[in-house]
């Protein structure tokens, strides 16, 4: 079966001159209109406990064009205005149902530069891209074609701490469901494999972190060398700034992992069931179900008391098929939802790391 899913495709690109001064206050603009509206909204609520609508918040807008203070927005396209109050709206309905925390400021040093637009305001011909306010198409480097005969519905233009630009373009896209199969596999996720199958085959970790370690350094050294208020030493400053430096693969990558088993499996016709974060899949034997009293994070292998030598992470990548498995007999699979409770279950089991200098081995 056949379905229809939207589907972002991100793209380099080389702004001219031009444009980059056309964007550049466009970002600025969306990230003050974002905060300006969320501290009308902060004060309606704390102050008055009262909810403020996005019709409300765009009539603010309009009316902060008129004053001296703020008439330079007006000056930038409308549309990436528009779309940073429905993101604020979108983070707001996220708060009130307890889905998501508080919606907070955006930083000028911590947030992702970008503006979104919708179709009125970009036009798209024979597979060139113009942005409103702009007389010449988008210098796009096409890494990978856009699906046959379709064209985006919004475009999202950002800019990276290093000066990198980059035009994601939301296109819908047919998906086709997998032919029915009764397979299943367990996945335990870690650091020292990324993710380990119950089939028996490791997925190696891509040690970003020990690459970014050594290009951060690198930049500091660079940094210290440059002469304070020159252009070299702002252009290395805005490197360091870059919040994806010296990340290592933790939780926040296996949270990023989950998401895209999620919705893969929701594409592609596959049913994903999720266990308890806290299930004993290391310490449970697969052989006899005796649960071993504790496994330090260095034991790699280990040889239960009926006699069966383990893995570690192929072991539990087996007892997590198991609990996966019962737990779909038993009506209670997938279910990937957010849950904020020690609960939850998750699409892989993921042990706590121990915290220690340089790169976490689990």
């Amino acid at each position: 079966m056949a379905r229809q899913v939207k589907r972002a495709f991100r793209y380099r690109f080389y702004p001219t001159d031009g444009q980059a001064a056309e964007l550049s206050p466009t970002f600025g603009c969306v990230r003050l209109v974002y905060n300006k509206a969320l501290e009308e909204r902060t004060r309606a609520w704390y102050g008055e406990q009262r909810r403020v609508s996005y019709v409300e918040s765009s009539a603010a807008l309009t009316e902060w064009k008129r004053t001296g203070e703020f008439a330079f927005l007006g000056e930038v396209s409308c549309v990436p205005l528009q779309q940073a109050l429905r993101h604020l709206q979108t983070a707001f309905a996220s708060f009130f149902a307890r889905l998501a925390g508080y919606p907070r400021y955006k930083s000028r040093k911590r947030s992702r530069a970008s503006a979104e637009y919708t179709r009125s305001a970009f036009a798209w011909r024979e597979g060139e891209l113009t942005l409103a306010k702009m007389s010449g198409p988008l210098d796009i480097r096409w890494s990978r074609p856009l699906p046959g005969g379709v064209e985006p519905s919004t475009v999202t233009v950002s800019c990276d701490a290093a000066g990198r630009w980059f035009v994601s373009l939301l296109c819908g896209d047919t998906v086709t469901e997998a032919p029915a199969t009764g397979a299943a596999v367990g996945v335990d996720a870690g650091v020292t494999s990324l993710v380990t199958l119950s089939t028996g085959e490791k997925i190696a970790n891509p040690r970003y972190e020990r690459r970014d370690r050594v290009r951060l350094a690198r930049a500091q050294r660079e940094l210290s060398r440059k002469a304070k208020g020159s252009n070299n030493r702002e252009a290395v400053r805005n490197l360091l700034r870059n919040g994806r430096l010296a990340r290592a693969v933790s939780d926040a990558a296996w949270t990023e992992l989950r998401s895209t088993l999620e919705y893969k499996c929701a594409w592609y016709g596959r049913e994903l069931v999720v266990i308890d974060r806290w299930f004993p899949s290391s310490r449970l034997c697969g052989a006899c179900g005796t649960v071993a009293a504790r496994m330090p994070l260095n034991v790699r292998t280990w040889t239960c008391e009926c006699g069966a030598v383990h893995d570690r992470d192929v072991n539990a990548a087996h007892t997590i098929l198991a609990a996966g498995l019962a737990a779909a007999a038993c009506g209670d699979g997938v279910r990937p939802q957010r849950e904020s409770s020690r609960t939850r279950r998750s699409s892989m089991k993921q042990e706590p790391q121990r915290a220690t200098a340089g790169t976490p081995h689990l």
